[in-house]
């Protein structure tokens, strides 16, 4: 039995969607699957069971990116096509059932939408898959005896942001609850992101820094190790919240009531005014203090 998942570019949908590809993998014990989605995204997938193909959609003018996958797909017969992407092109190739999402943005948590495309409900949580070395490389870097907490300073664009001083302060409240704690900086490739990660990193001296240069699974896997996750709403933040790990997201000019992170210990912090265009400014370290005390104590 083959199946073909379409899921999205951005690695935050991506994360979402793993809950229903769980799914699959467990009703169809006997099919293989290949995976198309954005360049940023496919790593996720790398260690995924039963992926005989991971098909990277590079954008292309004209959309001709969609073209280049029906190319790749149509020789083959197709049992099930799940298309997150709302795209033509699952009707155009050889399957017998297809599951297509409607495209365009709407009202609701992106992770009911999805599971909904399954008869759902509730949508199962998201998953993420690792692999033996990567574990064993992420209890080197983050041994025993810390209670490592992992703070995600960064996001795709700088609206997201929360002032990088009060994750700091943040983190300096609950390490006087519990010396043990010991910071852990997550943040992704290149110079940008650096540069935004940096003044954390300079304010907590003790803080291990990750890189910036590490695997999509990499990374899940020193968070499976955490003790919780802080962060910004983040392709980072959907991978602490698929972890099964206490995370907490922050959120002011981005829509929680869309994209509240999905997980057994996931919660958010909201700074107040219009929903989705709130300054992240607004949100206190008090507010998350008291959030991320509640979420470690529920736990």
């Amino acid at each position: 039995m083959h199946i073909l998942f379409i899921t999205s570019t951005r690695l935050g949908d991506a994360i979402l969607s793993t809950g229903l590809l769980d799914t699959l993998l467990r009703r169809y014990p006997q099919a293989d699957f290949t995976i198309a989605c954005g360049p940023v995204a496919a790593g996720l997938f790398a260690h995924m069971p039963r992926r005989v193909r991971t098909i990277e959609m590079v954008k292309q003018p004209w959309d001709r990116h969609w073209l280049e996958l029906w190319r790749q797909c149509r020789g083959t017969k197709w049992d099930l096509c799940v298309d997150l992407r709302g795209s033509v092109v699952s009707y155009f190739l050889r399957a017998g059932r297809r599951h297509v999402m409607r495209g365009g943005r709407r009202p609701g948590r992106r992770i009911t939408h999805i599971g909904n495309l399954l008869g759902l409900d509730p949508a199962p949580l998201p998953v993420v898959w690792t692999s033996a070395a990567e574990r064993a490389r992420a209890a080197g870097m983050l041994p025993d005896g810390p209670r490592w907490v992992a703070l995600g300073p960064t996001a795709n664009w700088d609206g997201k942001i929360w002032p990088a001083g009060r994750f700091v302060a943040v983190f300096r409240a609950l390490r006087e609850d519990d010396p043990s704690l010991r910071p852990v900086i997550l943040y992704g490739p290149g110079q940008a992101e650096r540069a935004r990660a940096q003044a954390v990193l300079e304010q907590l001296p003790d803080a291990l820094d990750t890189g910036g240069n590490l695997s999509v699974t990499q990374v899940a896997a020193l968070l499976g190790r955490c003790t919780l996750f802080i962060g910004n709403d983040s392709g980072l933040m959907h991978l602490a919240a698929a972890c099964g790990i206490p995370t907490l997201g922050l959120f002011g000019r981005s829509r929680a009531s869309e994209y509240a992170p999905s997980g057994p210990w996931a919660r958010v912090a909201m700074a107040p005014g219009p929903v989705g265009n709130a300054p992240m400014e607004g949100l206190s370290v008090a507010q998350v203090v008291a959030s991320a005390r509640a979420l470690l104590r529920d736990r």
